[in-house]
Parts: C-alpha cells; sequence; structure tokens
C-alpha cells in the first residue's frame, strides 16, 4: 500500500494501465471509429491538456487520480493503450478492463528520502518485444524528481518483411499463449508509422524538436539491457530502409546502473525485482507490462539514492559503433 506520498503525477495522465494477466481486450472493428491518435500537446508538461482528436477527450471523471491504497487489480485494456478502444462509454466494459497506467510507490519507498538531484529531468523507459522483428514498442516517461508516471505510449508493430503466414505463426508464438494475438492483428501498424507517431508524441511533451534532429531534450532513454536500442533499433531500420533516428544515440542500461549502485549482478528485470522485493506484476515478455515492471524498479532505485547516468553512446558517422561509459557494467 502506498503511503501518503504516492508517486502520481502533478500532470494528468493520459492513459493508464494497472497492467496484469490475463489481458485482454474489448471489441473492437476499424468500422466504428478511425484509430484515435495518442499524441497530447504539453506546453513544457505543465496541466493544460490538449487532445488531438476531441473524442478522446479524458476527463477527471472519467480518469479520477488513484487512491494511495492499493487497486483492485483489472487487466488493462490494450486497445485503449493505443488509443483505440470503442468501448469509452461501456460500463460493462470499464468494469472488466482497467483504463489507468499509473504506479503507486511500493510502501517502503514512498517517503524517498534518499532521493539525489537527478541531471536528466525525465526518464523514457523502454522494452521492446520481437527478435526477428520488432512486434512491441512500449515507452513510459518517468519524472525522475517526482517518480510519477506523466505519460505512456504503446503501440504493436506490424513486420515489414513477412508473409501473412509467416506473421501469423509470429504472433501466435508470441502473443497467443498470453491472449493477445487478437488484439495485436487488428491494432499493429509499421515500424514506420509507429516511428512517426512516437516523434509527435515526444515533441508533443517538449522533449524532442524534429526540425533541429539531435539527442532528446533533458530526458534519456532508460533500458534493461543494451539490446533494445544498441542491437534492435538499427537492425530493424535497416529492415525499413530508414536511418537511425538522432535520439537513439545514447541511452541508460539500467543493469550497469543497478551494477556500481547496489554491487551486485542482475542479469535481468525479474532478478531485480526479486532482489528489491518488488511482485512482478502482469505478464513477463509482454511489452508494456516489462516497461512498466521496469519502471517500478527504476523508482525504487532512484528512491533509494542511485544517480541515472547516460551509460552507452553510438557514433552518429557509425551507428553500430557504440562506446560503453562505464568500466564497470555487465557484459
Amino acid at each position: 500500500m502506498a503511503s501518503s506520498r504516492a508517486c502520481f503525477s502533478r500532470f494528468p495522465l493520459l492513459r493508464s494501465s494497472s497492467l496484469s494477466s490475463p489481458l485482454l481486450f474489448s471489441t473492437f472493428s476499424p468500422s466504428l471509429s478511425s484509430p484515435i491518435s495518442t499524441f497530447r500537446k504539453f506546453s513544457r508538461l505543465s496541466a493544460s491538456l490538449s487532445t488531438h482528436d476531441s473524442s478522446t477527450h479524458h476527463s477527471a471523471d472519467q480518469f479520477p487520480i488513484p487512491k494511495t491504497t492499493k487497486p483492485i487489480w483489472k487487466p488493462i485494456c490494450l486497445y485503449y493503450t493505443q488509443g483505440k478502444c470503442t468501448l469509452m462509454n461501456d460500463p460493462v466494459h470499464l468494469d472488466k478492463f482497467s483504463h489507468n497506467c499509473s504506479i503507486p510507490l511500493e510502501a517502503n519507498i514512498s517517503t524517498a528520502e534518499k532521493l539525489r538531484p537527478q541531471n536528466i529531468d525525465y526518464l523514457l523507459v523502454l522494452d521492446l518485444e520481437g527478435k526477428v522483428e520488432i512486434l512491441e514498442f512500449p515507452v513510459m516517461i518517468m519524472d525522475a524528481k517526482t517518480l510519477n508516471v506523466v505519460d505512456f505510449f504503446h503501440r504493436f508493430v506490424r513486420p515489414t518483411k513477412m508473409s501473412e503466414q509467416r506473421i501469423k505463426e509470429y504472433i501466435e508464438g508470441k502473443y497467443g499463449k498470453l491472449g493477445v494475438d487478437r488484439v495485436w492483428h487488428d491494432t499493429a501498424i509499421s515500424f514506420k508509422e509507429v516511428i512517426q507517431e512516437f516523434e509527435a508524441w515526444i515533441s508533443g511533451h517538449n522533449l524532442w524538436e524534429k526540425e533541429l534532429g539531435g539527442p532528446l531534450t533533458r530526458a534519456a532513454f532508460v533500458t534493461c539491457g543494451n539490446w533494445d536500442i544498441k542491437t534492435k533499433i538499427p537492425e530493424q531500420c535497416q529492415v525499413c530502409d530508414m536511418q537511425v533516428p538522432s535520439y537513439f544515440m545514447e541511452w541508460i542500461n539500467l543493469k550497469d546502473i543497478y551494477l556500481n549502485f547496489y554491487n551486485s549482478t542482475a542479469k535481468g528485470m525479474r532478478t531485480m525485482l526479486d532482489e528489491l522485493k518488488i511482485p512482478l506484476s502482469g505478464r513477463h515478455h509482454l511489452g508494456i507490462d516489462d516497461t512498466k515492471n521496469i519502471t517500478r524498479v527504476v523508482q525504487r532505485m532512484l528512491a533509494d539514492g542511485a544517480l541515472m547516468q547516460i551509460t552507452a553512446r553510438r557514433s552518429p558517422a557509425s551507428p553500430r559503433s557504440v562506446d560503453f561509459l562505464f568500466k564497470n557494467r555487465i557484459r
């Protein structure tokens, strides 16, 4: 149970989730409405929120600030996380599925007495899914000062160079066992489209300027390992015949921060959760759930006094050439 110092953002939350199993979905029909953009304009992450489509306006009555008591768990609506839920006025659906992605602090870290000033204002926690091609692209923005989740971005990604039969087999093997293969087929878009929507989203939060290019502004990606940004992003960009975006030139490998802060080698997210005595939320290897769990680890580490620093940086002239900035790091 969270204490009176809860981690809920002072900013309005767009989407929210109490992510967990057995996930599922609301009924979705493309004919009911066109996909709703999840782009939201914030002015320096102010409390003033304007929507790209008025039909997706989230009022305070729809999404009240969560209580500090432990909420009753519901599976997240994965259509909602992608801006495509058509049942937001259906009380039965709302009673069955969560539409909330706030992450209350664990009771043992809610005081955050050891919290240190950070050189980075916002942390973008990213955990990709898909070994052959990227299948899922989830990101959570966390305020490094308050530990609040400000917003999140979630898209399922349709492979570029696979036959429909191979895609069907691939998705059945990956998401069928989690029960989310139907929502994947209903909502997945190409990687290029995902990147376009993601860039609109981070620009709307004033964390990147497309016209200027370059790295993120006052923000950094956090990944549980180097694979997501070091390896998979360049591979997917090559498949899609596109350059690696400039904001993917540096990142924070949480494993290296964890190693140097706790003097403990954590091979993955599950090890971190176990060592920090944080219960797993949701399904492991469902990207949106893993992103939420990694965010909870980051919250705990910051509350314990960890300093988040860039751990890896690639050369703009040679994107596959990466400098690792920590001498003591996970290999």
